[in-house]
C-alpha cells in the first residue's frame, strides 16, 4: 500500500458562522513548479445548491470523487453524514477509487466535513475546514478572525485566502467564495 501525500498545490477553506456556510478556493492550477492556469473553480453546488464541495488534487480523480459523492447525496436523501460516510468508505475500498488522489472540503448550513481517501471523515471542532497547500494558512487566518471579528463566514473565507495566497506559492489571489 503506498504512503498518502500531503495533497498540494491549491487553496480551499470553508467556514461555518451564524447559521450560513461559505468555502472558497483559490484559482491557480499547477503541474510541478508550472501555472498552468490562473482561474480554475475548484468548489462545487450540490444537492440543488444545499452543500457546496471543494476538491484538493488532482482534478480528474476529484471530478470522479465528486460525482461518487453526489450520487451518494441523492442515494441517502441529501443526509451529508452518511453520504460522507458511504463515499470513505467505498474509496478506500474500491480497487480503483483507492488509487485516486484528493480530498474533499464539505460545508452544508450546519455542517462542515474533510473527507480523504484513507477513510477520514473529519468534522472539526471549529466549523472551519481547510485542504491543500495553503490549507493550513488560511486556516490559521480563520481561527484568528472569528476569535477577534464579528466578520461574516463569506468574508473571513475571502479573506483568508488573500492571506494564504500571500504565503504559499501554489496559490493565487483569483478567488471564489461560494455561500450556503
Amino acid at each position: 500500500m503506498k504512503e498518502t501525500q500531503a495533497i498540494h498545490a491549491t487553496t480551499v477553506i470553508g467556514v461555518l458562522r451564524d447559521g450560513k456556510g461559505a468555502l472558497g478556493s483559490d484559482g491557480q492550477m499547477t503541474i510541478g513548479s508550472t501555472i498552468l492556469k490562473q482561474s480554475t473553480s475548484k468548489v462545487r453546488r450540490m444537492l440543488g445548491g444545499k452543500i457546496l464541495v471543494g476538491f484538493a488534487g488532482a482534478t480528474a480523480d476529484a471530478i470522479t470523487l465528486l460525482d461518487r459523492f453526489d450520487e451518494k447525496l441523492q442515494a441517502h436523501g441529501g443526509k451529508l453524514e452518511r453520504a460522507a460516510v458511504e463515499l470513505a468508505k467505498d474509496w478506500r475500498t474500491d480497487k480503483y477509487l483507492r488509487r485516486l488522489e484528493a480530498m474533499l472540503a464539505v460545508i452544508g448550513q450546519d455542517r462542515a466535513l474533510i473527507i480523504s481517501g484513507t477513510g477520514d471523515v473529519i468534522e472539526p471542532e471549529d466549523s472551519i475546514v481547510a485542504i491543500g497547500s495553503g490549507g493550513m494558512f488560511a486556516l490559521a487566518a480563520a481561527r484568528a478572525m472569528l476569535r477577534s471579528t464579528d466578520k461574516d463566514a463569506k468574508t473571513i473565507v475571502a479573506e483568508s485566502l488573500k492571506i494564504a495566497a500571500e504565503i504559499c506559492i501554489y496559490t493565487n489571489d483569483h478567488i471564489r467564495v461560494e455561500e450556503v
